[in-house]
């Protein structure tokens, strides 16, 4: 069964970094939420073949998530 996964920085590098590892792992992902600030907020990342688009990163964004993963800064984290 697959994970519920959002994360905070997605389009920072280690953001990039943290979906490429889970993308070569072919870890079990049922959804994915890419995170970030207002200005990032209607990018697209690719995962897994498909363009995600990327949410504001604010407290509600987490709900229903099994895991959260941050690489937004200190203060943000």
């Amino acid at each position: 069964m697959g994970k519920k996964i959002s994360i905070a920085g997605a389009t920072g590098a280690v953001g990039r970094e943290i979906l490429d590892c889970l993308e070569q792992r072919d870890f079990p992902v049922d959804e994915i939420r890419l995170l970030a600030s207002q200005r990032s907020v209607g990018k697209k990342l690719p995962f897994r073949g498909v363009d995600l688009e990327v949410q504001l990163l604010e407290p509600s964004a987490f709900e229903g998530s099994d895991i959260a993963l941050f690489s937004a800064g200190g203060e943000t984290s």
